[in-house]
């Protein structure tokens, strides 16, 4: 074979081998586009599933916040804004009339001046017979577990329930002037009486919720590290100094709470005055919620009642801001 011949021969080879490659390796660029995309990651990834598993545990509450807060606060607001009568259906837009109003209102004044005394009784009285009930009975004796129980049962109970159990023992020949009767004492017709009306409300309401208050200071008294109470014991430290410098500032974020929920909880007391006293003797136990109530639907002022309402909302926002504002004074290590 001359050397043309082989030459010819080696570049047919060459040429099989080029052709025998490329039906053996197909172009990517033709190849179909399902084959294409099979290197794209999935669209539910673990990411998107917790972000949507998060929205759904939140719909709950914010729903029922859209629905029971923020309508019924835009409503309110324009409520105050018009003249509604209930009973024709007519509204009339009045403007700021409604809020000039409470300048000229003779009895704003007074109803103010009881809620102070009402909320003021109920949160120093909550607060600290609460804290102390949650100190004796956080200590171990025979019998702690029954006092925690009977101190805590009037929660559950029914606020008309206990209301009107209470209205009957308060009477003039009610249980209680029975009991004082005993020891001789000859007791006043206590929801009659306009010096004893409001201190008879303070003690119910206080009665009814101590037990709240007294669950979430034992729970923080029982995270207080017993080797802190140990130390200052074997520095000398007396009781006083340990509860004053030890419990306190450790419990302080339990008691900032507690000062927020009794203050919003005092301010929207309703069925204790309804029930027991109807805001009387007189305006001796008109707070501002019932105020709202009578002339929102006694007086059929509408537009006024939502003005008030109002008032009431900016109170409770005010003293929560208050109280969290001051957490920096009053909170162990808030910063």
């Amino acid at each position: 074979m001359t050397m043309t011949g082989l030459t010819k021969t080696l570049a047919k080879s060459r040429t099989r081998a080029r052709t025998r490659t490329r039906t053996r390796t197909p172009d990517a660029s033709r190849a179909p586009a399902r084959a294409r995309d099979t290197s794209r990651p999935p669209f539910w990834t673990t990411r998107r599933r917790d972000v949507l598993a998060g929205y759904l545990f939140i719909t709950p509450q914010l729903a029922g916040v859209v629905l029971f807060v923020l309508i019924p606060v835009c409503l309110a607001i324009w409520y105050s804004l018009n003249d509604w009568n209930v009973f024709t259906g007519e509204q009339t837009f009045v403007g700021a009339d409604n809020y000039a109003a409470l300048a000229d209102d003779p009895q704003l004044a007074s109803v103010l001046g009881a809620t102070a005394v009402f909320c003021g009784g109920v949160v120093v009285l909550n607060i600290s017979l609460g804290l102390l009930l949650a100190v004796l009975l956080n200590r171990r004796f025979r019998g702690a577990t029954f006092f925690r129980t009977l101190f805590f049962s009037p929660v559950v109970v029914s606020v008309v329930a206990w209301t009107l159990v209470w209205g009957f023992l308060l009477q003039d020949n009610g249980g209680v002037n029975g009991l004082l009767g005993v020891v001789g004492v000859e007791g006043p017709n206590w929801l009659q009486n306009g010096d004893t009306a409001m201190l008879s409300v303070i003690i119910t309401q206080v009665i009814r919720s101590v037990g709240v208050n007294m669950v979430l200071f034992l729970a923080a008294l029982q995270g207080v590290p017993a080797q802190l109470y140990e130390a200052a014991r074997i520095d000398g430290a007396g009781s006083r100094v340990i509860f004053t410098r030890i419990t306190l500032p450790l419990i302080s974020p339990t008691v900032l709470l507690t000062a927020i929920i009794t203050v919003v909880g005092a301010l929207q007391s309703f069925a204790q005055i309804a029930v027991l006293t109807g805001g009387g003797p007189e305006l001796s136990t008109t707070v501002l919620v019932y105020y709202v109530f009578q002339q929102a639907f006694e007086f059929n002022h509408i537009g006024y009642g939502s003005t008030l309402a109002l008032m009431l909302l900016s109170f409770v926002m005010l003293l929560t801001l208050v109280q969290w504002q001051l957490r920096r004074k009053w909170v162990f290590h808030e910063e």
